[in-house]
């Protein structure tokens, strides 16, 4: 009669196979979604472009001559009451030769001359430039030296752009909606 064989010797034992088969599985099952989720959840949009995506501002709050900065979409945004003086230097500076040519009134929306938005990082490195400096009597950004006039147009410095306008509209004689 032929023995039986012993099967813990030979390492054939169907009940541990099976287990190192599914703890295999069960790892390559978790490591693919270990790498799979941060490459499925980079997609989704980011929390505080969602929260921002547009913002209504009461106009009503800014006097003739002053600025208001606001964050949106994680930027500074400059809602600025220009004066008769800065809207007639802006129009007349329409002629100069400029880094990024664009006359005052491709700037604002028609018949708001006195209103202009624009979002405040510096085209050059982002920085947030002041008002009232420079040598056009707008912005200076005090980070490189670039200098833009009062429509917000490059005219001196490192920037390669005027600082940009957003996508806005009015909602009535006193709000605005941006984004």
């Amino acid at each position: 009669m032929g023995e039986t064989p012993d099967l813990h010797a030979s390492g054939d034992d169907p009940s541990r196979r099976d287990f190192i088969h599914i703890a295999v599985v069960t790892t390559m099952a978790g490591a693919a979604v270990g790498i799979g989720w941060p490459l499925v959840n980079q997609m989704n949009p980011a929390g505080d472009t969602l929260a921002l995506a547009s913002i209504e501002f009461d106009l009503s709050k800014v006097a003739s001559g002053q600025q208001v900065v606001l964050k949106w979409r994680g930027k500074p945004l400059f809602v600025r009451s220009r004066t008769p003086v800065e809207i007639t230097k802006a129009i007349k500076d329409d002629g100069a030769e400029m880094r990024d040519p664009q006359t005052d009134e491709e700037r604002h929306k028609p018949g708001k001359a006195e209103w202009l938005v624009l979002i405040g990082a510096c085209t050059h490195l982002g920085c947030v430039p002041t008002f009232g400096g420079g040598d056009y009597g707008g912005w200076f950004c005090p980070c490189h030296g670039s200098h833009y006039d009062t429509s917000g147009r490059i005219r001196k410095g490192p920037a390669p752009k005027n600082l940009e306008v957003p996508t806005y509209a009015f909602l009535s004689d006193t709000k605005v909606k941006i984004g």
